[in-house]
């Protein structure tokens, strides 16, 4: 399960509802930058002692947003590497994700702009020189296996060199990082995009998986949109189905929905889902 505030209640209160929480560790601190242009983390004490509470009794993995992996000129920054080595030192994350995308864009001297959304990177020779040596900073600095998240996206770059699983297995291959591959996102590229998802998953390296995810979604002005919003749809579902047995070193399967949808639908849905998730689970030999 993937942790939002407004899950605070819920995952205090059901406990046996989930097997391990995935966290952002973003949400649990303001960033701000110091006289010396280096930056600082003012960490939430309320969020900490919840963190506190879960560590105790379940598995955590942590699911950044904030890396930037993807910036060119300067979005990546060591002080968050930093941050992160911290909490992997007091929560001892069973591994760390981020996401395959640049967020973060030169804006003035010294100064970027935060974009509010995952944009994907190009899927070419340079990018794939870029991700290694910024992906081999954040495993020489924090102590946890290290996954990379397919993107999703609602424009195609053109004139691509590699397609993205080629570009995923590449990466992975180069560096050493696992794979997050997110099924929702898939289901929502392959859906706006018009391929085949199952043509997708053969292409990629199954091995490298160490993460699902999953997350439903709906349709917007043309578009269906990655948007976190219930229920997993049945073809995400058909997907999960198929890729489960051909996935040897697969780690947890995390069901996400955005903290703001919890009061509008309640936790039924989210009760019913992580349910079904299990039964899932249990029929395919008890994953976790």
């Amino acid at each position: 399960m993937s942790y939002q505030g407004s899950l605070r209640d819920f995952v205090r209160e059901h406990l046996e509802a989930y097997d391990f929480l995935e966290v952002i560790p973003d949400i649990f601190w303001t960033e701000e930058r110091g006289p010396d242009g280096t930056l600082r983390f003012r960490e939430n004490p309320e969020g900490l002692r919840l963190l506190d509470w879960v560590a105790a009794r379940r598995p955590l993995v942590a699911h950044s947003v904030g890396m930037s992996l993807g910036s060119a000129e300067g979005g990546f920054s060591p002080d968050y590497v930093a941050q992160l080595a911290r909490w992997q030192q007091r929560y001892h994350f069973a591994w760390l994700s981020e996401h395959l995308s640049f967020t973060r864009l030169p804006h003035a001297a010294g100064e970027h702009m935060d974009l509010g959304v995952m944009l994907p990177v190009p899927y070419d020779e340079d990018t794939l020189e870029l991700l290694a040596g910024r992906v081999a900073q954040v495993r020489q600095a924090v102590d946890a296996p290290f996954l990379l998240e397919n993107n999703v996206f609602y424009y195609q770059l053109p004139e691509q060199e590699l397609s993205e699983p080629a570009f995923l297995k590449r990466l992975g291959e180069r560096t050493g990082s696992g794979l997050l591959l997110d099924l929702h996102n898939l289901h929502t590229n392959a859906r706006n995009h018009g391929f085949s998802p199952l043509d997708f998953l053969e292409a990629l390296d199954l091995s490298q998986v160490v993460e699902l995810h999953i997350a439903g979604g709906y349709e917007w002005e043309g578009f269906y949109l990655d948007a976190h919003s219930g229920a997993c749809p049945e073809p995400v579902w058909e997907l999960l189905e198929q890729v489960l047995p051909r996935l040897p070193n697969l780690g947890g399967v995390v069901f996400e929905m955005f903290g703001n949808y919890v009061p509008l639908l309640g936790t039924d849905i989210l009760l019913g889902e992580l349910r079904r998730l299990r039964g899932v689970l249990e029929r395919h030999g008890g994953r976790p």
